[in-house]
């Protein structure tokens, strides 16, 4: 029997602004996957547990999944939510004796009384297990890592892109990270250093500098001799917690410990150099339909991204402002996505295909942010059960589901309206419910830059919107009251 690894993954990026708590149903309706079932449904495809169970294919592992579960970003997590889901692993891990552990975590989770929930999780982890047993991390980019994070896990690998396509990739990195510590039962630290700042990097995107620059330098350093991993984490600026902010970690062997300090300190500064750097240009929702209404991409679309309500960032994903602006300007031959809103996906899918109907769509949480709701009528295309298989760079192999999900045709413009709340990252997002976003002039969808994987090898132009949801870019007028001061730009800073 090879190596005894316990494994699983609990995910969620948690926006303490919102006002609607994650809970266990928001999970069951997402991933919520307990037991031996995980081996099956996540080998082979681009997951964190597919990478692990890669390395146990190679290295000979017994690995033991407890639970995968994963919530779209929302509001804090419930109680319940958080002991159900972090039990598992914990219950998990006081079953036997453990030569490894190997988590898929966000690393920027808040729960109930919890600021650092990957935190306080890894410590409950690391009382049951002791201090010998390497444990071994992935985090999201946008991760708003802590010193107990590091303290308590050896090896912390986060993504290296943005949008997010190396999550499996990730994953073997750790893994083989770990299979070297179990080896020669070297002792694996990591290190973190974090400046005063809220946000940094461009948001983490990695087609543009400074990260197209900075990313291939962290492989170069993860070469030498004693550096396991280096990872810079854009941070998660929508959580009002004391660590929040852009970081660098680095796992090195003890003796490279002075190496190790030095690349920290050298990215750490690099972050904060990049503290204004923004290469988007936020339009209007007014500026977007005008272009929208005039544009000729020559047989390609125009691709809008609401960037405010952009549910991967835990926005509502029913801001109408940009919605509205279009309709306004008699933009024809669009689309538009995803609203969640389950009022209105309840009668809609209550209704018949071809039939005309009236209701208010959409501002239902807050009508303050990305407006309120819209009368429209318009025409039933389609009722589905919301079930889509990925086939994009992020989640190909995955189903993921909208729940029940209608399109609404109002006036040019083709509507897809939800009851669960999922960024537009796939084009089978509207691909399965006849929606097929190539043969279109205008594709609206809601996203800040996951979209652009899957959609911008067929648009003609991207164009981004800041419609005044939720996730507005404009972090400083969020109502912050907890995180740590001086902190930029919040406060002048000297360095």
């Amino acid at each position: 029997m090879g190596k005894a690894i316990l494994t699983g993954a609990f995910n969620h990026e948690t926006n303490t602004f919102s006002k609607n708590p994650t809970e266990i149903a928001e999970f069951e309706a997402y991933y919520a996957i307990f037991g031996e079932q995980i081996l099956t449904k996540f080998r082979n495809v681009n997951h964190e547990q597919a990478g692990f169970i890669d390395c146990a294919d190679q290295f000979g592992w017994e690995l033991v999944p407890s639970v995968v579960a994963t919530a779209n970003p929302g509001g804090t997590v419930t109680k319940e939510a958080f002991e159900r889901y972090g039990g598992a692993i914990l219950k998990q891990a006081s079953s036997r004796r453990w030569d490894g552990i190997a988590l898929s975590l966000h690393g920027a989770m808040v729960a109930e009384g919890i600021f650092d929930a990957e935190g306080h999780l890894l410590e409950e982890l690391r009382a049951i297990v002791g201090s010998e047993v390497p444990i071994a991390i992935t985090l999201d980019l946008h991760a708003n890592v802590t010193e107990k994070m590091c303290r308590h896990a050896n090896i912390i690998v986060s993504y290296k892109t943005y949008p997010h396509v190396d999550m499996r990739d990730a994953s073997v990195h750790a893994g083989q990270a770990l299979e070297f510590a179990m080896e020669t039962k070297l002792r694996i630290k990591t290190i973190i250093r974090q400046p005063p700042q809220i946000e940094g990097l461009d948001g983490g995107r990695t087609d543009v500098e400074p990260m197209t620059i900075l990313i291939p330098r962290l492989k170069e350093m993860e070469a030498e001799y004693g550096i396991f991993a280096v990872s810079l984490n854009a941070g998660f600026a929508l959580a009002d917690v004391p660590f929040v902010g852009p970081s660098v970690t680095v796992s090195y062997d003890e003796k490279t410990e002075q190496r190790a300090i030095k690349i920290a300190n050298e990215l750490e500064e690099a972050i904060w150099q990049s503290r204004d750097r923004v290469n988007n240009e936020y339009l209007t929702p007014e500026q977007a339909a005008q272009l929208a209404k005039y544009f000729n991409g020559q047989s390609k679309p125009l691709v809008i991204a609401d960037y405010s309500d952009n549910p991967g960032a835990g926005s509502y994903g029913d801001a109408t402002n940009l919605l509205k602006a279009l309709l306004e300007a008699g933009v024809t031959e669009a689309c538009f996505g995803a609203v969640c809103d389950l009022e209105a996906a309840q009668i809609l899918c209550q209704g018949k295909v071809g039939e005309k109907i009236t209701l208010a769509l959409g501002g239902k949480n807050d009508s303050d942010l990305g407006g309120g709701p819209l009368r429209l009528t318009g025409e039933i295309l389609g009722i589905y059960d919301g079930n889509y298989l990925s086939e994009g760079p992020m989640y190909a192999g995955l189903t993921k589901s909208f729940g029940p999900t209608a399109v609404f045709r109002v006036e040019g413009v083709d509507i897809l309206v939800t009851t669960h709340n999922l960024q537009i990252l796939d084009r089978m997002q509207f691909a399965s419910f006849g929606i097929h976003p190539e043969k279109l002039k205008v594709v609206a969808l809601k996203s800040m830059q996951h979209f652009r994987a899957a959609y911008e090898p067929l648009a003609a132009k991207v164009i981004v919107c800041d419609s005044g949801a939720l996730a507005r870019p404009r972090r400083s007028t969020l109502p912050f009251q907890n995180v740590r001061r001086p902190i930029y730009p919040l406060d002048v800073i000297a360095r």
